[in-house]
């Protein structure tokens, strides 16, 4: 399943993040529909709003029917995480009486809530850093919470300011973080009595990947790469059947622990984030995935690296990673999760003590 998860980058950096080409092989950035309603966040939480990625083509034919609008383009909207269904007859969506959070997908014809707008083509990318999940200890009631996302890889950074002003320099400025990009399914919901339209989205689980089994038995479907999220928003061209061919479990994940600072939606918090090693303390040489995690979060975006703060040295750094998944029997995956610790200090040094967010 997936119930909690962290989206804390700026706007302006997540719309890089989101870089694409269209179906004439144009280097395009997504528009945003109600941008004010993005709240960055590490720790969203059910009936939040949250990012997500759809076809411009759903907006077009609602608000500008007579414009030949491209499927392939892609707009960025908050929307409200837990589906509410376009019959639900109620004046309060809270009073939907089932969890809509998640859809199973081998039940997603089965459920009138997300059989009707997946046959409307309403497919959508939810996006987020990663995600939380929460192993039971055995023996105890007690549970370990885990953050999860997709493994890093170095690039080149551009180190202009301005490189984000045309076309052919966005891969360059955005060369940092790789996005977790998860299937979801949306709808529309207007209010009986009048009012604006709400959209809300579910995010579809399947089956844990090997390399989770031992946390949980549900894993978000995970869209690895570009074609897999251009083949699952592009509705005009793609059909339902040929898109849930893409609904499945991925092995190309990576996780380490966090502490039960995350368990309470209202921390909001770095440290949601921050690793922790659930051994003996001690610190171990990190690896270059973990070096490109901690550079990138230090840097926050690329428009504010900070040359007077020091990096460590590669060898100063504690890793943490999937390694010390608790009572496991799985292979050691080496995580990027050592990038946080040197984001996190800086986090605290820079934030002006008067508002820091509130964290037990």
């Amino acid at each position: 399943m997936c119930g909690r998860t962290s989206c804390h980058l700026p706007r302006d950096v997540l719309t890089r993040a989101c870089a694409y080409q269209d179906r004439r092989g144009q280097q395009r950035l997504p528009e945003w529909r109600d941008p004010d309603k993005y709240c960055p966040s590490y720790n969203k939480s059910p009936q939040s709003n949250s990012p997500v990625l759809l076809s411009r083509l759903h907006f077009e034919k609602i608000f500008f029917p007579w414009q030949d609008a491209d499927s392939s383009e892609r707009i960025i909207a908050p929307m409200r995480w837990g589906l509410v269904p376009s019959w639900f007859k109620e004046s309060d969506p809270s009073k939907l009486q089932f969890n809509t959070t998640n859809c199973r997908s081998d039940t997603i014809m089965e459920k009138r809530s997300f059989k009707v707008p997946l046959g409307k083509g309403r497919r959508c990318v939810v996006l987020a850093d990663g995600f939380y999940e929460w192993q039971r200890c055995q023996g105890t009631n007690q549970r370990q919470p885990y953050f999860i996302y997709f493994p890093q890889i170095k690039t080149e950074k551009s180190g202009s300011t301005g490189a984000a002003d045309s076309p052919e320099n966005w891969e360059k400025v955005w060369d940092n973080w790789r996005l977790l990009t998860m299937a979801g399914i949306f709808d529309c919901w207007e209010p009986p009595e009048g009012g604006d339209v709400l959209y809300s989205y579910t995010i579809i689980t399947v089956d844990s990947c090997k390399g989770l089994s031992d946390i949980h038995h549900r894993m978000p479907a995970i869209l690895d790469g570009e074609e897999a999220v251009s083949k699952w928003l592009d509705f005009g061209e793609v059909s339902t059947q040929e898109a849930l061919k893409l609904i499945h479990s991925t092995e190309n994940i990576t996780f380490h622990a966090v502490s039960s600072v995350v368990n309470n939606s209202r921390n909001n918090t770095p440290e949601c984030l921050a690793p922790v090693d659930l051994v003996v303390k001690k610190e171990l040489k990190a690896s270059g995935s973990s070096q490109r995690m901690l550079q990138w979060l230090a840097t926050k975006s690329p428009k504010k690296e900070d040359s007077k703060t020091p990096q460590k040295e590669e060898s100063d750094v504690p890793q943490w990673s999937s390694q010390f998944l608790q009572k496991s029997s799985l292979p050691t995956k080496r995580g990027t999760a050592g990038l946080l610790e040197q984001w996190l200090k800086r986090e605290k040094e820079e934030e002006p003590v008067a508002k820091r967010p509130y964290s037990q």
